[in-house]
């Protein structure tokens, strides 16, 4: 079952990123014809486009007397008139004046064909009836997009898209969380004690990320869709397309000797995002298919992994540059402006970075060691070149800057060697048996697992203290990461060995003595005086107060 769950999970990524390089290779080639016909354009300025609602029909060349602009917009025109007084079918005929054939609609001159005109290898005439036909398809096109009942089947069609859209969109977020989203959660569930949490969510909030992509294109999409089914709305939608496809593909960002557009940049971007994720996964099999199985150390593992993933993105950087056309040579200006931003607004990183790199060769701390770091205790996950990943004892994961490490003092219990020393105070009574004492806690001490029998537990006599006889019990365990633990099994034990041989473990107490007799205090005559006159005052209250006589019993006598 769970294969059968991998293999779909798999077989869904599969196809989400297949239908992304289908959309990207649909996109690619219409972009590259509006790059090229716009590059012809600006290099040549020599030909103008002759539009119907929104559709280009053909191009002119200018001539002896007119721009290629000034015959664009008097063809436009005419036939957007031709199609606003027109009440029946247009005809457009071909003619001859001197020669030159003349494309004429209703009778009205059009535009005359000349040799300008006319690709290498057609004639004039050729080229001229080209275009008639051409017109003659488009402009019953047009017509027809002018009657009611077109107007009803773009209406109904612009809803049945939106409809497929909203189905499709809610299609793909049932596929999600009924489906897949399930699936990768229990992969991450399964794969979070091995990579950590951060990498195990990783595939899920790639799907996320697809998903609104796919979600997104679905939408465009249909956008551009329902935009190019009428004509008041074609021709926005192609000036704004154009406008987008022409700010992403012309040449305005110099490098070296050549010039690239947003679009070359974004799919440089791209490449250098796949060239990272290609060096994960191969320094996650690296780790996990190759270096597992060599006997190293975790840490040393890790080290050899981080050090390959690095110079693996460096150098495939430099070869990535070089295929793209990007002259190395040409950054020398660029990487002096980057080293004085690292000098000035980018000090922090910089020093992060070095930080990371002195870690990693140095290796005072390495994954899997115990540290103490500003108090903060824990297990070192991952250490990269910015930062470090520490997982505490309450499994919380604590992100520490590289320069803490190095600028202030850490406690690394593993270093070199695992084995560090327990102390264990333990307070008795006065008078215990001191042979005793000690016996209890050496036999305490070994009858843990986790302590080790060499170097053998030892017992100091610490002194006399305020309500006991001090002493020091001093194990050796090899998992420092437990010594929490160690320590509370040890005390339960201790308590029920000393509580069975008949030794007390006292509590804080104090002695108080006071002497009798009399104390040597001198008081002020007005004081006596003041006292005196109190005294006389409440007798004499006391003799006017009335007396009370006392209730009577069950007898009808008061009781005296």
């Amino acid at each position: 079952m769970k294969f059968v769950s991998f293999v779909r999970v798999r077989i869904v990524r599969t196809l989400v990123v297949a239908f992304m390089v289908g959309c990207l290779l649909a996109v690619l080639p219409s972009l590259a014809q509006t790059n090229l016909n716009q590059t012809n354009l600006n290099q040549t300025n020599s030909t103008a486009p002759i539009m119907l609602d929104g559709r280009k029909i053909f191009e002119v060349t200018p001539s002896k007397q007119y721009s290629a602009q000034e015959r664009a917009e008097y063809v436009n025109q005419v036939l957007q008139e031709a199609l606003e007084t027109a009440e029946s079918k247009i005809e457009v005929e071909l003619t001859s004046k001197e020669k030159i054939p003349v494309i004429e609609i209703d009778g009205q001159h059009l535009v005359s064909v000349t040799s300008d005109d006319t690709p290498e290898g057609r004639s004039p005439q050729e080229q001229a009836e080209f275009w008639r036909k051409k017109l003659q398809t488009v402009i019953k096109k047009a017509q027809y997009e002018r009657t009611p009942i077109y107007l009803i089947q773009a209406i109904l069609l612009s809803i049945g898209c939106v409809l497929l859209a909203i189905a499709l969109s809610w299609l793909l977020g049932k596929l999600w969380c009924d489906w897949l989203k399930p699936q990768l959660d229990k992969e991450a569930a399964e794969s979070a004690p091995l990579e950590g949490t951060k990498q195990a969510n990783s595939p899920k909030f790639a799907g996320q990320v697809l998903l609104t992509l796919i979600r997104c294109a679905i939408w465009v999409y249909a956008l551009i869709y329902i935009t190019t089914q009428f004509r008041q709305t074609r021709e926005l939608s192609r000036i704004v397309t154009d406008t987008i496809i022409a700010s992403l593909t012309s040449d305005m960002i110099p490098l070296g000797d050549n010039s690239y557009s947003v679009l070359n940049l974004l799919i440089l971007i791209g490449l250098f995002v796949g060239l990272i994720i290609l060096a994960k996964v191969i320094k996650q099999g690296l780790r996990s298919r190759i270096l597992q199985f060599t006997g190293l150390s975790r840490a040393a593992q890790e080290t050899i992994a981080i050090i390959f993933n690095y110079a693996f993105i460096f150098i495939s950087s430099l070869v990535l540059l070089q295929l793209w056309g990007l002259d190395i040579s040409s950054l020398t200006v660029f990487a002096g402006v980057l080293g004085v931003g690292l000098g000035l607004g980018l000090q922090g990183i910089a020093k992060e970075f070095i930080s990371g790199l002195v870690l990693i060769f140095e290796r005072p701390i390495q994954v899997g060691d115990f540290v103490d770091v500003g108090g903060l205790m824990g297990t070192v996950e991952y250490i990269s070149v910015r930062s470090t990943e520490i997982k505490t004892l309450d499994d919380i994961s604590i992100i520490i800057p590289n320069s803490r490490f190095l600028e202030s003092e850490v406690i690394n219990w593993s270093h070199h060697s695992a084995v560090s020393r327990l102390k264990i105070p333990v307070g008795v009574a006065y008078g215990s048996n001191l042979k005793t004492v000690r016996s209890a806690l050496i036999d305490a001490a070994k009858e843990h697992s986790d302590v080790l029998p060499q170097p053998i537990p030892r017992v100091f006599f610490k002194g006399f203290g305020d309500s006991s006889l001090d002493f020091d019990l001093l194990v050796w365990i090899s998992e420092p990461r437990k010594q929490f633990q160690i320590k509370s099994d040890l005390y339960f034990r201790i308590e029920v060995i000393l509580r069975h041989r008949g030794v007390e473990i006292p509590f804080p107490q104090r002695d108080l003595h006071v002497r009798s007799g009399s104390l040597p205090v001198d008081i002020s005559p007005q004081l006596v005086e003041s006292l005196a006159q109190l005294s006389q005052s409440l007798a004499k209250w006391l003799d006017q107060q009335p007396t009370v006589s006392p209730p009577p019993d069950g007898n009808g006598h008061g009781k005296h």
